[in-house]
């Protein structure tokens, strides 16, 4: 009998310590689950809201908080949490965590440019800078053609009404709109070629079945002031600094790793 009591005693004690209880940085406790200040000092800052907000806004966060907490243990008494979709799904988001912190870490790294630096990106830029311009586009958005022959009509027109008309002939309905366009949106080279275009000549974004034909109509000259120019700089060049570094840390990566390809999975032989 004696042994059955401490046995019980033992097991009373087991289980209020694994009991989470509020107090010091455990704010709340969800089902036995902790929600930390620091828990709700990232709900803010995800929701850019300053860790010193007011009490009311913190507790509406800790409220959204919890509720997540819920749901969340309601998907894994579901079962959801073993499933594969989630578990494939995790193991992306997993890598894209990691892969975004990694980048910022280069980001925090990076030195600012020269002034003169700065001044060559804006000058090989124009279309980000001095060139900047506001376009005023005609569009047509048709379903992608299946025959060859209305996909070669389109391809050789010189207007848009020639490319309604093909669309119409072939049966595909589309429609017609205006678009404002910044051209600092464009890469460079192809800025370049849309910038060259004669006047009236459509170009065709096609998606996957979709497409869009163009042409612009009118253009509004829109360069930024100085000190948006400057920061507009800068921000790009350091993207391309990282895209740069991350992209030569990668191949350095695929040279040192040793990657295997079941029969008809491996790239291309070029």
């Amino acid at each position: 009998m004696g042994q059955r009591i401490v046995l019980a005693i033992a097991l009373a004690v087991m289980a209020s310590a694994c009991e989470k209880k509020v107090g010091g940085q455990t704010i709340a406790v969800v089902n036995n689950e902790e929600i930390t200040a620091a828990d709700l000092n990232a709900e803010l800052s995800n929701s850019n809201v300053p860790a010193d907000a007011s009490k009311e806004v913190r507790a509406q966060a800790l409220q959204r908080l919890i509720d997540r907490r819920l749901l969340a243990q309601q998907a894994k008494a579901d079962g959801i949490d073993k499933s594969p979709e989630f578990l494939n799904q995790q193991r992306r988001a997993t890598e894209d965590l990691l892969i975004n912190m990694l980048v910022s870490r280069q980001v925090n790294t990076q030195q600012l440019p020269s002034a003169a630096e700065i001044s060559k990106f804006e000058q090989s830029h124009p279309n980000l800078f001095a060139k900047r311009e506001i376009w005023t586009l005609d569009q047509l958005i048709y379903p992608l053609p299946k025959d060859a022959a209305t996909t070669a009509k389109i391809s050789a027109a010189k207007s848009l009404d020639e490319i309604a008309q093909a669309l119409t002939a072939a049966g595909l309905q589309f429609t017609r709109a205006n678009k404002q366009f910044d051209s600092a949106m464009l890469p460079a080279n192809l800025y370049a070629q849309l910038n060259n275009l004669a006047p009236g000549e459509p170009f065709i974004a096609p998606g996957p079945d979709k497409a869009v034909a163009s042409v612009i109509t009118a253009r509004q000259s829109a360069p930024f002031n100085p000190d948006q120019q400057r920061q507009l700089a800068v921000t790009q060049m350091k993207r391309e600094q990282i895209n740069q570094v991350v992209g030569q840390r990668l191949k350095d990566l695929k040279a040192k790793a040793k990657i295997q390809y079941q029969p008809g999975f491996g790239p291309a032989k070029s």
